[in-house]
């Protein structure tokens, strides 16, 4: 029987079509049986790119048990391989199938294609698969197209790009309370699957003309395709946690936000509900009179940004501010973390994502270890309870002031330049120059007033916002901001010189090329104070010099992985946190672990200034910040 007519399916199969498109072109067929399945791996031998996509028990991949496999090989050439189906229809045995479709996907030479490879990476790894041969992952070739895109998912990018409506995973689980997809009927379950694999196949066409038209190929190609097999592992170990502490710290959070909420009630003079955004209105600005600052549809606001101001004229506020921050940590961390423990590995499984931030930022996801507060006891605490392997020490290893060293090398301002080639003190640097006194007499006031210009006047923050988080006077602030820029001109005309080129093109780069669309930049002939800058123009200057930070950061951590497969080092990268990378090791490998992570990470991206990496051990993460 030759090859190709051996893909008829077996078994009582019939040939599956996609229904309701005949433009699509495309006849699916379900692999029934092992002679079956060595015909399709004969055919596939001579193929040199995949289309490849998985059926699961779980969207959780470190969870999901593997259902079947879809394959895809050409336009409307694709299959699925079922290994769990309903009682009665065919499947095959598991471990058949990765004995034979294993060596091609681990195959480096077949170049891998597939909408979020690295959920399938991390399913088929659980199965004792490694995936070899990335090509392109559509979902973020999508993104690097369009960044501000809110959803680059495969439905999506058939409607956008083929024209296509893909089959919807709801017609095969249905809604609340949901079916497994291994309880799915066969005759639904191929198209749908083969589907998948086809579309991503389909876009891969569509899309690689796109990035190289637009100088994006390249970015693709060398860091965020690599990328994708660095984040399957990081996620795939997971981190460890220490559940007991975690239920110590709920039991202190409950005490202190017991009685922040008895403080908050002596100040109110009654009880209410704090959680209540309504009571809480009527209790500031009816019982208390304190001035409306803003108003929503629903009536005075009470977020954030009010208390702080409303915290300037009465001490509630300020309790609320505090209550709200205790009671969110508490829940989304010390609460949660335990019933994220996955319990075959006794560890939290954090998905980092590469298509959500505009910027390039990685987007850490379930549980999100991004904004657990740095400098906050209470973060502190709750860092403590992140571990390392048994008998093993983390190692934090964070890139010193990435986003002024990157603003120095695009700027060449000649002051900025030198402060980082000489190693000095940047905010007591540019304190020294807009207060006018030597460096020695540099106080930790001025300090920190230059800090808090270098990291929000070059992002548009105007007069009024400077006064207000330094709590001066707006007058004050605005002569601090043209001190600034007139002890550092070179960092002023790069400014300027990047909106120009945003509103010129319509978009602004990163360091290695990433594009990000910006519409709304205005002719500064036609604005009053082009230092007051609109949202437009603070995405513009934000993307150039964050969107760079995380290019480096994103180069890093490949080299870094890559350096320890080389070396063959027992350590692994657990989690980056912006600017900051965490690894795992036994201590007999700290010494050349630091070494390694300081070559890598300092040479990771050229600059005009020199990158420094500040590294610490310890035996949490917390320690690892003392």
């Amino acid at each position: 029987m030759a090859a190709a007519d051996a893909f008829a399916a077996g078994d009582g199969l019939e040939r599956l079509t996609t229904v309701g498109d005949p433009a699509w072109g495309a006849a699916y067929r379900a692999i029934g049986s092992v002679a079956e399945l060595d015909a399709l791996v004969a055919q596939l031998a001579g193929q040199s790119r995949l289309a490849i996509d998985t059926e699961t028990t779980s969207l959780h991949p470190r969870q999901a048990e593997l259902v079947g496999l879809s394959l895809a090989w050409g336009e409307g050439q694709a299959c699925y391989v079922p290994v769990k189906a309903p009682p009665g229809e065919p499947q095959l045995p598991l471990g058949e199938v990765l004995a034979r479709l294993g060596p091609l996907l681990e195959d480096p030479r077949v170049a891998k294609i597939g909408q979020n490879l690295k959920y399938d990476l991390i399913v088929l790894r659980g199965h004792g698969v490694h995936v070899q041969g990335l090509a392109m992952d559509t979902m973020v070739a999508d993104y690097l197209l369009e960044p501000g895109e809110r959803s680059h998912n495969l439905d999506e990018l058939a409607r956008r790009y083929l024209n296509h409506q893909m089959i919807p995973i709801e017609r095969l689980l249905g809604t609340k309370p949901a079916r497994r997809m291994d309880e799915v009927p066969l005759a639904e379950v191929v198209p749908y699957a083969a589907e998948d694999a086809d579309a991503a196949w389909r876009l891969a066409q569509v899309l690689a003309p796109r990035l190289e038209a637009l100088g994006l190929a390249r970015l693709l190609a060398d860091l965020e395709v690599p990328l994708i097999e660095v984040l399957a592992e990081m996620e795939y170990c997971g981190i460890r946690v220490d559940v007991q502490r975690l239920r110590e710290l709920s039991a202190q959070f409950q005490e202190k936000i017991e009685a922040l909420r008895e403080e908050i009630y002596a100040l109110a003079g009654r009880t209410f509900n704090i959680d209540s955004r309504l009571q809480l209105g009527a209790l500031l600005f009816e019982q208390l009179r304190l001035p409306v600052v803003k108003r929503t549809k629903t009536g005075p606001s009470t977020d954030a940004e009010v208390l702080e101001e409303l915290a300037l004229l009465h001490p509630l506020p300020a309790k609320i501010i505090e209550y709200r921050h205790l009671a969110k940590l508490k829940s989304t961390y010390v609460d949660a973390l335990p019933e994220l423990v996955l319990p075959q590995t006794g560890r939290i499984h954090s998905s980092f994502k590469q298509d959500v931030a505009a910027t390039g930022r990685l987007s850490s996801q379930d549980p999100n270890l991004q904004n657990i507060p740095i400098r906050t006891p209470q973060g502190k605490a709750i860092r403590s309870a992140f571990l390392p392997e048994e008998g093993w020490r983390l190692m934090t290893a964070d890139y010193s002031q990435i986003e002024l060293r990157v603003l120095a090398h695009f700027s060449q301002d000649a002051a900025l330049v030198a402060a980082f080639e000489e190693d000095r003190d940047i905010h007591a640097q540019v304190a020294s120059e807009v207060y006018g006194v030597p460096l020695a007499e540099v106080t930790p006031q001025m300090r920190r007033s230059a800090k808090a210009v270098n990291f929000g006047v070059i992002y548009g923050q105007s007069p009024f916002g400077l006064a207000r988080s330094l709590g001066i006077d707006q007058q004050d602030a605005a002569l601090f901001i043209d001190r600034y820029f007139a002890g550092y001109p070179g960092v002023d005309a790069f400014l300027r010189q990047t909106l120009h080129r945003a509103r010129r093109d319509g978009y602004v780069t990163t360091i290695l090329g990433r594009r990000r669309p910006v519409q709304g930049v205005r002719d500064p002939a036609a604005v009053a104070d082009p230092r007051q800058r609109n949202l437009p123009e603070r995405i513009a200057i934000n993307t150039v010099i964050q969107g760079s930070a995380a290019d480096i950061i994103k180069q890093a951590m490949l080299q870094v992985y890559r350096r320890l497969k080389r070396q063959k080092l027992a350590a692994r990268l657990l989690l980056q946190i912006h600017d900051e990378l965490m690894l795992e090791f036994p201590p007999e490998e700290e010494a050349e672990l630091r070494q390694l992570i300081v070559e890598e990470m300092t040479s990771a991206v050229p600059l005009r200034v020199p990158l420094k990496v500040d590294v610490h051990t310890g035996a949490n993460w917390a320690q690892c910040e003392d």
